[in-house]
């Protein structure tokens, strides 16, 4: 076997992992989407059919029956 085969006893050194930079102005617009999509989401499971309904019927309310009883809101 041939000397190159043979791994090198002494340690490299390795360069300093650099920490990766995200720019906030890439991220805000995102960030700023999913929070309204939540709320928008919040507001139909746990409030719609309510005071503050938006929609007449119960065809929301029947839509979102599951996620409100595992969300935790009382809707009957």
């Amino acid at each position: 076997m041939a000397q190159s085969a043979v791994p090198s006893a002494s340690p490299q050194a390795q360069p300093a992992p650099v920490p990766l930079r995200v720019p906030i102005r890439e991220v805000l617009p995102w960030a700023v989407f999913a929070a309204v999509l939540g709320v928008v989401l919040i507001y139909f499971v746990g409030a719609e059919q309510g005071a503050t309904s938006l929609f007449s019927g119960t065809w929301v309310h029947e839509f979102t029956h599951d996620g409100r009883h595992l969300l935790g809101f009382p809707c009957h």
